[in-house]
């Protein structure tokens, strides 16, 4: 049938891993073994896959289906973030490596600090359709904009509390990142400079981590920042309207 590419940061490891694993469509899942991609691997293990395959060279990829869907996923590094320009880049490069083996791409972005405002216009020398979270008429703001459902709701929390720091279930995972060299390379005291006027930190929960593992993993950043922690209901709604668009193309055309 055909070959849907996924690029993703880690962020959203857990969400694609979740959604993966509950397509019966799809015959075979591909990932580009790195580091980036360990956790994504794991995760896709332990939600009982299959039919996984672990490549380390993308030009080793061939489609084993012809008849059936499959899925090419790169994992890009959080480390992108750091920069917009840095973001684009990366995207670009990763989108012209990745296009030669897929017939379209998702993105597991958002907007992330406007790098992906034009995303057509970024990518256009990509030559397959890309497809990116979209709120509404415009992309989804970033990854907590995608899981907490839309601008919309992201501003009600800001206006409930405007010093909110949102965690995702990846953020609860990966926040000591922005300590490290090649992300924020903040010290303690730059951050709590950075999080002075800051008075929470919202879980915003999913099916793909449970609420109790979320509190742990992002208990000893409360403790750091001094944060009271609040939760609340997060949603899959727009990464699965995402894929459903997505394969419905896909059929389309083939």
């Amino acid at each position: 049938m055909s070959v849907l590419g996924i690029l993703t940061c880690e962020i959203l490891e857990l969400e694609f891993a979740y959604l993966l694993a509950r397509d019966p469509d799809l015959a075979r899942i591909t990932v580009l073994e790195d580091d980036q991609s360990a956790r994504l691997i794991g995760a896709l293990q332990s939600n009982g896959i299959e039919n996984l395959r672990r490549i380390s060279d993308l030009e080793t990829f061939s489609p084993s289906f012809p008849d059936r869907l499959e899925v090419l996923i790169k994992v890009l590094e959080l480390a992108l973030h750091n920069r917009k320009k840095t973001l684009q880049q990366g995207l670009v490069e990763a989108a012209h490596e990745m296009s030669p083996h897929v017939d379209v791409l998702v993105l597991g972005y958002g907007l992330c600090g406007n790098a992906l405002e034009k995303p057509d216009e970024l990518l256009s020398d990509t030559r397959v359709p890309i497809f990116i979270p979209m709120d509404g008429d415009h992309p989804v703001d970033d990854c907590v904009g995608l899981i907490i459902g839309g601008r919309e709701k992201y501003y009600q929390e800001l206006c409930e509390v405007a010093g909110t720091f949102f965690m995702i279930p990846g953020w609860t995972y990966h926040w000591r990142r922005m300590f490290e060299r090649e992300f924020g390379n903040m010290s303690l005291d730059m951050a709590r400079r950075l999080f002075a006027h800051y008075e929470r930190s919202l879980l915003i929960s999913t099916p793909v981590m449970k609420k109790d593992e979320m509190r742990r993993n992002a208990g000893e950043f409360n403790e750091l920042f001094g944060f009271r922690s609040e939760a609340r209901k997060g949603t899959l709604s727009i990464l699965n309207e995402t894929w459903k668009k997505t394969k419905e193309f896909l059929m389309g055309i083939g």
